[in-house]
């Protein structure tokens, strides 16, 4: 967010004081803002690292991920079904029944990194 020409605003030097006095240890401009926009206020979050359950669960995914070529595969999979050139063989179930399971694997330990229920 860009920031627009600086706000000036004059006062008294009691005016000043009362004003420095309110903000407390809190910079003016801050103290200003905090009170004129209190409802639209910006809610400032600090960075939280995730707990060392959720990086194992998302460790093992990209792990498991790393180990497979499905994107390589669903794209071949893909481009041979747009050709028309695709036949089903034993061989190629197998693999799509494996990449699913991967997958809804994947889908699974990423909702449980993530707290959701399922």
């Amino acid at each position: 967010m860009s920031r627009v020409a600086p706000f000036s605003l004059r006062l008294t030097t009691e005016e000043r004081q009362q004003l420095e006095a309110q903000a407390g240890t809190m910079p003016v401009g801050s103290y200003i803002k905090s009170v004129v926009f209190a409802d639209e206020a910006p809610k400032y979050r600090s960075r939280r690292k995730p707990p060392v359950a959720e990086q194992q669960l998302l460790a093992e995914v990209l792990a498991r991920l790393g180990q497979t070529r499905h994107a390589n595969n669903l794209n071949q999979i893909a481009k041979h079904l747009n050709q028309g050139t695709l036949e089903l063989d034993e061989e190629l179930a197998a693999d799509l029944n494996a990449a699913i399971a991967d997958v809804t694997w994947m889908r699974a330990k990423l909702m449980e990194a993530l707290g959701v229920k399922s």
